[in-house]
């Protein structure tokens, strides 16, 4: 890593270029506390972790106020722990499997869980997520088939390319499927300044995802560098 390296210039430098109504998730997965400490300090609040050991690990020896974001694909085996400590959000609901896990044990825990759908709107297979048909489904009986979540947005992963065009096709179809579950009235829209969520861009695509309407990125390399993979 460069000598020069500052996590708090980069978190400046991505500031720079976000709106004041897009929340800013940094992606920490993999990284170590002392730099997740160095991100609040410089007075972000919103952390992203993909694995529920890993945050279990995080969270007793970091402040209690940050709001923790779980970005990664939940196994159903895990849902049980995770929804022990209690996520700000989850953003990768991706089945109707994960759905009726998640449902279960938030009623067993006593607790109504934050949710995002995952919309597949990339060209890769070999990304998850719920084909737009089926997200209407599910949010056109979301209050009733499952009372342990609340729904609050979607989220997105544009494929994996260099065409900007693509890229943006992909943050077109995930904003016209929330905005017309906003129409119709099938979202709660309690999370982000009053408005459904919508969680898509990355340190590669975040400018062009906030083009296309998103109000949350989660935005890892360009601040903390690299990761370190165990």
């Amino acid at each position: 890593m460069p000598t020069d390296f500052s996590i708090t210039n980069n978190i400046r430098n991505v500031r720079a270029h976000i709106p004041a109504h897009v929340t800013l998730v940094c992606v920490s997965k993999f990284h170590p506390v002392e730099a997740i400490r160095e991100a609040y300090d410089a007075g972000e609040r919103h952390f992203g972790e993909s694995r529920v050991q890993e945050l279990k690990q995080k969270m007793p020896l970091l402040p209690d106020d940050i709001h923790w974001h779980f970005i990664g694909h939940l196994q159903t085996n895990k849902v049980r722990d995770l929804l022990k400590l209690r996520p700000y959000l989850i953003h990768s609901v991706d089945s109707e499997r994960l759905l009726n896990a998640l449902n279960e044990e938030a009623i067993k825990q006593g607790i109504v869980q934050n949710i995002l759908l995952e919309i597949h709107v990339a060209k890769e297979e070999t990304k998850t997520g719920l084909s737009p048909s089926k997200i209407e489904s599910i949010l056109d009986h979301s209050a009733d088939s499952w009372p342990g979540l609340r729904i609050v947005g979607l989220m997105a992963m544009a494929t994996n390319t260099d065409d900007e065009t693509e890229i943006r096709r992909c943050f077109e179809e995930a904003a016209k499927c929330l905005n017309d579950a906003i129409n119709d009235q099938m979202v709660n829209d309690q999370m982000v300044n009053n408005s459904a969520v919508l969680s898509m861009g990355m340190s590669d695509d975040y400018r062009i995802a906030i083009a296309c309407g998103s109000n949350m990125v989660r935005i890892g390399s360009s601040i903390f560098g690299e990761r370190t993979y165990k």
